[in-house]
């Protein structure tokens, strides 16, 4: 989503007239559940649903896609604007501790929800992932073509992330954009999700760096292996390597970065 704004631009010395530029959207997107405020984050509006889905299941609030009986946009709130409220129903056997939420309020576009208490409750959700994949070098390296031209609304806005699947074999399966990195990668992982698609031989790819908690949802979803433009911080080659995921960095031109797992590239 996008929107149009008035500009000046200056080039050298001269300052044009008034002319019309595209930005992308940011809004907040508060997430309920049963009524209560669990997160806000900072989105690009559209795909809330599948955002706040990939999020609960990133975050280990729910377990599979039917945990969830009923998910919508708050359209009756009188306090607010409705559409930056979702409220989320779980079924009744879905148990919910509130204390666990006191960190996600808020959090911004660029930096996720961090700050887990430690890295070994999240291993004992999700565990190593044993994967016999093997992806073809070349099919990697043309991986960030494919994202960038595949990202309608950066090409007008120049400010969005996005997060794209792959199969095995280099085939899109399908990408996301959202002005959180985080964020495009729960979109993916909500669209998945609904639709019970096998992960464990597919390949998610980063249109900026890799953290921590972008391996971690890799994890969550058993994708084996996670590929990035750009650099990861030395937590998110450290928990790659402890749930023998591949991490590759700098996909640029002809070379890249393989950081753990290079015996899964061929």
């Amino acid at each position: 989503m996008k929107r149009s704004v008035q500009i000046r631009k200056i080039i050298k010395d001269h300052i044009t007239e008034i002319e019309l530029d595209f930005v992308a959207t940011e809004e907040p997107l508060e997430i309920r559940i049963r009524g209560a405020a669990i997160a806000t984050v900072m989105r690009t509006p559209g795909d809330d649903i599948n955002l706040t889905t990939g999020f609960l299941y990133t975050e280990a609030i729910i377990e599979k896609s039917n945990d969830i009986l009923e998910i919508a946009h708050c359209d009756n709130d009188q306090s607010s604007d409705g559409e930056n409220i979702i409220n989320v129903f779980l079924r009744p056997g879905v148990e919910i501790d509130p204390d666990r939420f006191t960190r996600h309020l808020p959090a911004n576009s660029s930096c996720g929800l961090c700050g887990k208490t430690t890295i070994e409750s999240i291993q004992s959700v999700f565990p190593p992932i044993t994967s016999n994949v093997s992806i073809k070098a070349q099919d990697i390296r043309s991986f960030p073509e494919k994202l960038r031209t595949s990202q309608s609304t950066f090409r007008t806005t120049g400010g969005l992330h996005a997060a794209a699947l792959y199969s095995s074999t280099g085939i899109m399966m399908g990408i996301y954009e959202d002005v959180g990195r985080h964020n495009s990668v729960d979109k993916i992982a909500g669209h998945f999700l609904k639709s019970q698609t096998d992960l464990s031989h597919s390949i998610l790819m980063v249109s900026g760096r890799v953290s921590y908690e972008i391996v971690q949802k890799a994890l969550a979803l058993r994708i084996p292996v996670i590929c990035a433009i750009s650099a990861p911080t030395s937590l998110a080659v450290e928990f790659a390597a402890d749930n023998n995921q591949t991490l590759i960095g700098f996909i640029r031109n002809e070379r890249m970065n393989v950081y753990t797992g290079s015996e899964h590239i061929s």
